[in-house]
């Protein structure tokens, strides 16, 4: 998580809490420390499981909060997307190139599984883009494959 993405999107949206869901940023302490010194002051920062997120959100604990919910991974959006039937709508923020991956904007690379993933997702009716910031447009990037 970049600091800028975190201020900007918290402010856009009003959030109050950022929910990290990783299973390996929830088991590294460093990490956790990390995630919470780029999060905006006043605003709380949850590092769970994907497993525990999905947990919380759907016994409604969370529901206090404005949650900024952010991933590592295609897979770990899928797989809490799947747990968590109320979240409608992935923003899909810069993903790394690599010799599997096809790039489908100026910041997105998927792989063959990560699109077959975010097109199940989609034909549910979750609403997939890419904005990097609340200032750009939004890129729709579905219709592309």
């Amino acid at each position: 998580m970049h600091g800028q993405v975190a201020f900007s999107w918290t402010s856009a949206i009003n959030a109050n809490c950022i929910l990290v869901a990783n299973d390996s940023a929830a088991g590294d302490e460093m990490q956790m420390t990390t995630l919470k010194l780029a999060a905006p002051q006043g605003v709380k920062v949850v590092v769970k499981s994907v497993s525990d997120s999905i947990d919380q959100i759907n016994s409604g604990v969370t529901d206090k909060y404005k949650l900024f919910i952010v991933v590592k991974s295609v897979h770990d959006a899928y797989q809490l997307i799947k747990g968590c039937p109320r979240i409608e709508a992935l923003n899909v923020g810069g993903t790394k190139k690599t010799d599997s991956t096809d790039q489908v904007t100026s910041s997105v690379f998927l792989n063959s599984q990560d699109k077959e993933k975010l097109q199940e997702l989609s034909s549910k009716g979750v609403d997939i883009f890419s904005q990097m910031v609340p200032n750009d447009k939004k890129n729709d990037f579905m219709k592309k494959f």
